[in-house]
């Protein structure tokens, strides 16, 4: 009764979550190598010319940059070491969930370089797969629906295992697949020995993805792995940041002084540096996260944070300072597309990911054929009356 129970669940689940994970895992496997798609897109246009000339300081870059896109505010600089780079730009939405383009600035002259290329495709694959662009967004019922399959994914994982459980343990029944054997074994052998293959990395995934379904799973998540609660996020004020009631006039602050104490100090010889603009998200100060060597993760990042009025230093966030389990907490989204362990994971995370198709394929293959089977012995006794008769 039991295990009749469970196969029941499995394809009851497959044959609706397992189709919306499938999307889902497309989508997340893009998603784990968007930076690397958007550099490669925008090779030509990220390129410019160094030569023997001065790089401008943010506060005359920013200025420039305002001057061409009328109405637009710039939030945040991306500024790369390698000086045959051009600089990327990120400005204030004008509403709730509205990010506009950023764009391509030529770090020595200010010149718009354009916009950045696939970052509108990736805005909507990542809508797809965070809440499968149904109304609402975040507020919406595609997150409830998301959650709910990654909660469907945990199931399909102790089901399945459950279901697949030998009899006889050889290592050979457990990881390699029959691919020699006709019809539905064959079907069934693909479905259960590559699910045993991605069973961690699965469990990682939805244990992960839960952190942006559910508050009360993010805030015991964050205990579990802290010892602390998560503070309550401040709220952003209108008009914060700017001057004259929020027309757009920004306070000044102290760009230069700050980027001047970075480029001379810790951050000389740094990969790539963001500098984020004071009064952005109820941030008071300047902010420069940045990476010491191109091969480095977001979870190597640094955070500094300097003085808006002066410039001067006023703390540090270094990864080394944080225990794993806070590294692990503030850095979600990397442990959830597998770059927190490193390159060669992230692969195993993208080719897991791109998987989920295929567990949906071979369900509902093995659905039908067993369908089908019970049509057919259903059919035999009625064909054997008939004959007799």
């Amino acid at each position: 009764m039991l295990r009749t129970i469970l196969f029941r669940t499995h394809w009851a689940l497959g044959l609706t979550a397992g189709l919306v994970l499938a999307l889902m895992g497309v989508t997340g496997a893009l998603m784990s190598y968007e930076e690397a798609i958007v550099e490669a897109l925008n090779a030509r246009t990220a390129a410019v010319e160094a030569g023997d000339r001065a790089r401008l300081g943010p506060e005359a870059l920013v200025a420039r940059i305002e001057a061409q896109v009328p109405g637009q505010r710039v939030t945040a600089l991306s500024i790369p070491g390698d000086p045959g780079r051009a600089v990327r730009v990120r400005f204030a939405g004008t509403g709730p969930g509205e990010h506009p383009a950023s764009h391509y600035v030529d770090p020595y002259d200010g010149a718009d370089r354009g916009a950045v290329a696939g970052e509108e495709a990736f805005d909507t694959i990542r809508s797809l797969h965070r809440w499968l662009l149904i109304p609402g967004g975040g507020r919406g019922w595609g997150r409830t629906v998301t959650g709910l399959c990654a909660v469907a994914l945990l199931v399909f994982l102790a089901t399945g295992l459950y279901l697949r459980w030998p009899k006889l343990h050889r290592w050979r029944i457990w990881l390699r697949p029959a691919l020699a054997r006709p019809g539905r074994p064959r079907w069934w052998s693909l479905h259960a020995v590559v699910g045993t293959w991605v069973i961690p990395v699965y469990a990682v995934i939805a244990l992960t993805g839960l952190w942006w379904s559910y508050d009360a799973y993010r805030a015991g998540a964050t205990y579990l792995l802290t010892g602390s609660w998560p503070e309550a996020r401040p709220q952003r004020q209108a008009g914060a940041g700017r001057r004259d009631g929020g027309r757009g006039e920004r306070r000044p602050a102290a760009l230069d002084a700050a980027w001047q104490t970075f480029t001379t100090g810790e951050g000389a010889n740094a990969a790539l540096a963001v500098l984020s603009m004071p009064g952005e998200r109820g941030e008071p100060n300047i902010r420069i996260r940045y990476l010491a060597r191109p091969g480095d993760g977001p979870s190597s990042r640094t955070d500094l944070t300097y003085d808006a009025a002066s410039g001067s230093f006023l703390a540090a966030v270094r990864p080394g300072d944080k225990t794993l389990g806070r590294q692990i907490a503030d850095n979600m989204l990397e442990v959830h597309r597998g770059r927190f362990f490193g390159p060669v994971f992230t692969l195993i995370f993208g080719l897991a990911s791109l998987a989920m198709p295929l567990f949906a394929a071979t369900g509902i293959t093995l659905y039908l054929l067993r369908r089908r089977t019970a049509r057919t012995r259903r059919a035999a006794p009625a064909v054997g009356r008939a004959a007799r008769a």
